[in-house]
């Protein structure tokens, strides 16, 4: 609803990417502890401050532009390992 692109509307003007919080759910809770940005899965508000200020040294206009890779990695390996 924040960014106007081909997948989001773009139509709340008074909020800016900066401010977007990470949103942390099991899936990207799981990928950030195995990546090691966070020291455990849960889907807390601590961590969600932990990780948007971590992701805001990759981009400080828009940290939570990596939600959808952190979701889709572990959607991913969870595919992958039920197929094996």
């Amino acid at each position: 609803m924040v960014r106007k692109d081909e997948v989001d509307f773009g139509i709340w003007k008074n909020i800016k990417t900066s401010d977007l919080m990470i949103p942390l759910d099991v899936h990207t809770s799981r990928t950030a502890y195995e990546l090691g940005l966070l020291n455990n899965t849960k889907s807390e508000w601590k961590n969600v401050i932990y990780l948007t200020e971590l992701l805001k040294e990759l981009d400080n206009n828009d940290p939570v532009k990596y939600d959808f890779a952190l979701f889709g990695i572990s959607k991913y390996e969870s595919k992958v390992k039920s197929e094996e």
